[in-house]
């Protein structure tokens, strides 16, 4: 299943916008398996930004980091516990602006299913794993529309135990789902995919 989604990935073209801003990285991890799990997390209810929400390991780029992959590698390890020698880097997916104006790249790697991840109590309320069956199946999504900006987003949501992945989550995995795995999610594009093209 993974080695599809690689494939896929390797001919992906992903958006990246013109305009250059401040940039942040998130990691994509699916657990190796006959059934991968996205690991997404839960963040902190006393985080100042995104408190309470379901997101991918991630955060802005510092400095130090050479890169966005960088970013998104060193926050997982940051957020997880994941090191950086613990997951394989498959492709990237479209760059997003978050609701802070921060210019999101998703990287998507793969990892071994019996790796013990722990949540830095700081930053992350709980780790979970979910699985790529219950994502694809339709009867678990439904298609949110709300306003931001003044302008009219559409995303799919889920819920998962009692929280709802919805947002730029559920873009990056409704982008996930359909390059990866032919999924046919309907998805309206962002208003930063309307206003930017490819590089």
């Amino acid at each position: 299943m993974l080695e599809h989604l690689r494939l896929q990935l390797q001919s992906h073209r992903p958006w990246r916008l013109r305009t250059h801003g401040r940039e942040a990285g998130v990691l994509v991890a699916l657990t190796d398996c006959a059934d991968p799990e996205v690991i997404l997390t839960l963040r902190s209810p006393y985080l100042s930004t995104h408190s309470g929400e379901v997101s991918f390991p991630g955060g802005k780029r510092d400095p130090g980091d050479c890169d966005v992959l960088a970013t998104a590698i060193r926050e997982a390890e940051e957020e997880i516990a994941l090191r950086p020698g613990q997951v394989d880097i498959i492709g990237s997916l479209g760059q997003v602006v978050s609701k802070h104006r921060l210019q999101v790249t998703p990287w998507v790697g793969v990892i071994a299913p019996e790796l013990r991840l722990t949540a830095n109590p700081a930053e992350i309320a709980e780790i979970y794993r979910v699985p790529l069956s219950f994502l694809l199946d339709p009867t678990n999504r439904r298609q949110d529309r709300f306003e931001f900006a003044g302008k009219t987003r559409f995303v799919p949501a889920w819920d998962w135990q009692g929280e709802v992945i919805w947002g730029l989550t559920a873009y990056i995995l409704g982008e996930l789902l359909n390059v990866g795995f032919d999924a046919a999610i309907p998805m309206r594009p962002r208003p930063e995919h309307l206003e930017n093209s490819h590089e």
